[in-house]
């Protein structure tokens, strides 16, 4: 069976090739809308949603969808859709504590797995210079809570959890799930 990663995110794909299966990428084009208020069932939802797109499709073939977010105070915080919601939420999140929430959902002809990873990250006090820098360059554009926990900005001073899922998909329970489908 054919391992498809529904989703056009170079962190994902990178994340995705960790694991020793080879996959092809087909980005779901469904329209991401959901009726859970939780984060976490809002994260879930939407994966499901994006694997089910591509799965019709690749009925035979194995489906990785997937969706994260930042859930500072139970807001979520998608990605930004302006320099100056980057900006807000960068801020918001300075010297707090929130959780990102990652939804997997993965389909098969053997089976389906649907499952949320959280991770609590801990930001330091940011400048505003050092806001403005990271958002003026671009790295805050599409990710969710406007950062990346892999960028050099090292913005967060700890975690809680996977670093994996802070990036965009919890690896070490996907591949526990990828070992069972294709029985390793």
């Amino acid at each position: 069976m054919k391992l498809i990663l529904a989703s056009s995110s170079p962190r994902r794909r990178e994340l995705l090739s960790k694991l020793d299966y080879p996959f092809e990428i087909i980005p779901s084009n469904c329209e991401e809308v959901t009726t859970a208020t939780e984060p976490t069932d809002v994260v879930q939802q939407l994966a499901a949603l994006k694997a089910k797109e591509v799965f019709s499709s690749h009925p035979d073939c194995v489906v990785v969808g997937c969706d994260t977010v930042v859930d500072f105070d139970g807001q979520i915080m998608g990605k930004p859709k302006s320099r100056s919601d980057a900006v807000r939420m960068l801020k918001a999140l300075s010297g707090n504590v929130h959780y990102v929430h990652t939804g997997v959902c993965i389909l098969s002809p053997v089976g389906q797995w649907l499952f949320c990873d959280s991770t609590e990250v801990h930001f330091r006090d940011l400048s505003d210079e050092e806001i403005r820098r990271y958002v003026d360059n671009g790295e805050a554009d599409g990710k969710a809570g406007a950062y990346g926990i892999q960028d050099d900005s090292q913005f967060a001073a700890s975690y809680k959890g996977d670093f994996d899922n802070v990036v965009g998909l919890p690896v070490y329970r996907v591949q526990e799930i990828l070992d069972k489908i294709y029985k390793r």
